[in-house]
């Protein structure tokens, strides 16, 4: 998704999206090249992590020699880093850039950051060591699913919209009932502050879903052509890295955990890597869609130059 804005004070930004499996270094790095922008903010799965590198197609040293990359290995894989966190290092980043004259570019793929940035976070409480402690040892000995259960019956509709294989979330969610005795679900989805740009999106929207399966099975070749099993090795080797943390329950990581825990088999490594790989983009997607103010590019279209067409787009938008 390619996402412009431009804030009250005459401020732009432009933000680049799109479903897991799509490509977009190339135009990325061209647009930044080409000084539409300064300093890509990325945020994909995890790239304010050091460490991970190729299981989040983080940009290599030769890329950010040419181009300055901002929120990349900002923090390591065992520190806990939230969509606030990420809000609050955006906007600062957005800001530098903007009062030295230039166009921040934002680049990534987890839709749910950029909403938090865009509409803000409901005031929550912060996270408790001790009770997640608590809660994660309760989860050790009950299970993930249990834990679902229970909070279903503690908060139906937070419960609803978390599947059950999602442990960051839910315990997210009980460690907010815990602290407030509310359920997380009260608090609503947005946050009281205004974000302080107008924002023009377009999107890279490959309509084609047998397209994108095929482009995300040939990335996670690619991956492992990289060495993304010798990187996952190292993590997983070192000490306190459990594969409970967030940073090592993102996709192709946690299914590399359970290998080489041999828990399953290579084969089935795979297959589940590229499974919860898909069911990201139908969930990235399923964020795509409900916002109605983006205009779609479909860059699984054959023939079509998406990023001559979503240049000529932003311009146009822009009014530049």
């Amino acid at each position: 998704m390619i996402q412009p804005a431009r804030c009250s004070r005459g401020c732009r930004a432009h933000a680049e999206l799109a479903p897991s499996g799509i490509i977009s270094r190339n135009a990325e790095l061209s647009f930044s090249a080409r000084d539409f922008s300064q300093g890509p903010d990325r945020r994909r799965q995890d790239p304010a992590d050091a460490g991970l590198d190729v299981g989040t197609a983080k940009p290599t040293l030769e890329e950010r020699a040419r181009v300055p990359h901002r929120l990349i290995d900002i923090c390591d894989p065992a520190d806990s880093y939230s969509a606030a966190n990420f809000c609050v290092d955006a906007l600062a980043a957005m800001q530098e850039i903007t009062a030295a004259g230039r166009i921040p570019l934002l680049v990534g793929g987890t839709m749910f950051y950029f909403r938090a940035l865009e509409y803000g976070l409901p005031e929550l409480p912060g996270a408790d060591p001790a009770v997640r402690a608590d809660l994660l040892e309760e989860a050790t000995h009950r299970g993930w699913m249990a834990m679902h259960r229970k909070l279903a019956d503690c908060d139906p509709a937070r419960a609803a919209r978390i599947h059950p294989n999602d442990p960051q979330r839910i315990l997210r969610a009980l460690e907010i009932i815990a602290l407030t005795g509310r359920a997380a679900s009260s608090y609503g989805a947005r946050g009281p502050r205004r974000f302080p740009y107008d924002v023009v999106k377009l999107a890279l929207f490959p309509e084609d879903r047998g397209w994108l399966h095929a482009r995300i099975a040939e990335r996670f070749r690619n991956m492992l052509a990289e060495g993304f099993m010798d990187e996952a090795r190292a993590l997983f080797a070192r000490s306190g890295m459990s594969p409970d943390l967030p940073a090592m329950r993102t996709v192709g990581y946690r299914q590399a955990g359970l290998y080489l825990s041999g828990k399953i088999n290579y084969d089935h490594f795979i297959e589940q890597a590229v499974a919860a790989t898909r069911q990201l983009a139908k969930r990235q997607y399923t964020w795509m869609r409900a916002d109605t103010e983006i205009q779609r590019l479909d860059c699984s279209a054959p023939h079509l130059d998406v990023e001559s067409v979503a240049r000529k787009l932003l311009l146009t938008r822009l009014g530049i």
